[in-house]
C-alpha cells in the first residue's frame, strides 16, 4: 500500500550520515577526554586545537550524560530526524489551500490535523513554523511526530534557493566529518542572510562537533534571537553545558527544550541522568 512518507529517502540518508559523524568527528572530539581518562593519558590529550577544555568525567553517570549529549546534538541540528509514522495515502485528507490548512490545525480529526501540518511543511517556510508549534503538544502521537519533522523542514527554508543549497552543502560536509569545510559554508550562509536562524544553528552544531563550545554557545544565542521556539538550539545549549561540566545550567536548558517540544525522549533521558548525578553529588557533600 502506498504511504505518504515525510522525506523517507532523505531521512534514511540523514540517519546513516549522522551515525557516521558520531563514529568519526564527534567521537574524536569527546573521545579524547574519555579515552585519556580511561588510559591515564593527559586530560584532553586528543582534543582539537581551540576547543574549550571540558572537565574529565568523575563518574559513570557523567560519562553517560556527556556521551548522550554528543549524539543528541547531531539529532537536534535537524540532521537526524527519524521517521516514526506514516499516513495511508488513501486515508489522508487532501488540503485544498492555506486557509483550509490553518482551519484544520484545530480540527477534531487527527488525520485532518496531520494533513494540515504536512501541507504547511511542504508549502511554507521558517516564518510560518510557529503556526505548527502547538501541534508538538497534540493529543495524537502521529500529529506530534509530523509536527516535529515539519518544523525542521520549514526552518530549513530561507526563501532563497541559493542559500538553501548552501545550507544543504554544509550539512553534507558536516555529515562527512569535514567540519572545517562545513563551518566555512555556514559562514557564507550567515554572511548572505544573517536573519536566517537555521544558518546559525547549523554552524553551532558544526562548532560543537569541533569542540568549539564557546563559539557554539554564541551561535545558539543568535538562533534564539531569531527563533525563540528552536528546541534544537535549546537542547544544544544543554549539551554544550554538559561538556563544560555546568550541569545545573544544562538542566535548565534541557527543561526549556522539553517545554517547547515534549517529544524529545533523549532530552528527557538526559534530564533524569543529570538529576541523578546532582542528587548523588548532594548526598556526597552531606
Amino acid at each position: 500500500m502506498n504511504k505518504i512518507r515525510f522525506g523517507a529517502q532523505a531521512t534514511a540518508r540523514r540517519i546513516a550520515s549522522a551515525l557516521a559523524v558520531l563514529a568519526g568527528a564527534a567521537t574524536f572530539v569527546l573521545g579524547g577526554v574519555l579515552q585519556a581518562q580511561a588510559s591515564g593519558a593527559g586530560e584532553g590529550a586528543r582534543a582539537r586545537p581551540g576547543a574549550v577544555d571540558a572537565p574529565a568525567p568523575q563518574s559513570g553517570d557523567e560519562a553517560r550524560v556527556r556521551q548522550s549529549g554528543d549524539e543528541a546534538r547531531v539529532r537536534q541540528s535537524g540532521d537526524e530526524v527519524q521517521e516514526r509514522a506514516a499516513l495511508d495515502e488513501s486515508e489522508a485528507p487532501q488540503v485544498r489551500d492555506e486557509a483550509q490548512a490553518l482551519d484544520w490545525l484545530d480540527d477534531a480529526s487527527a488525520p485532518r490535523r496531520a494533513a494540515a501540518v504536512l501541507w504547511l511543511a511542504r508549502n511554507r517556510g521558517a516564518e510560518d513554523a510557529p503556526r505548527v508549534a502547538p501541534a508538538l503538544h497534540d493529543a495524537h502521537p502521529l500529529v506530534r511526530v509530523i509536527a516535529e519533522q515539519a518544523m525542521w523542514q520549514m526552518w530549513s527554508r530561507s526563501g532563497d534557493d541559493g542559500i538553501d543549497l548552501l545550507l544543504a552543502q554544509g550539512s553534507e560536509q558536516m555529515r562527512a566529518g569535514d567540519l572545517a569545510a562545513a563551518i566555512a559554508t555556514f559562514d557564507e550562509v550567515i554572511r548572505r542572510k544573517p536573519a536566517f536562524a537555521e544558518g546559525w544553528n547549523k554552524r553551532a552544531t558544526a562548532l560543537y562537533l569541533a569542540g568549539e563550545y564557546r563559539r557554539s554557545l554564541t551561535d545558539c544565542d543568535q538562533v534564539m534571537r531569531r527563533n525563540p521556539l528552536h528546541f534544537g538550539a535549546l537542547s544544544g545549549y544543554g549539551q554544550i553545558y554538559v561538556q563544560l561540566g555546568r550541569y545545573e545550567t544544562a538542566l535548565e536548558y534541557f527543561r526549556r527544550a522539553l517545554a517547547v517540544n515534549p517529544n524529545l525522549d533523549g532530552v528527557r533521558a538526559n534530564i533524569r541522568r543529570i538529576e541523578r548525578l546532582l542528587e548523588a553529588r548532594e548526598r556526597r557533600s552531606v
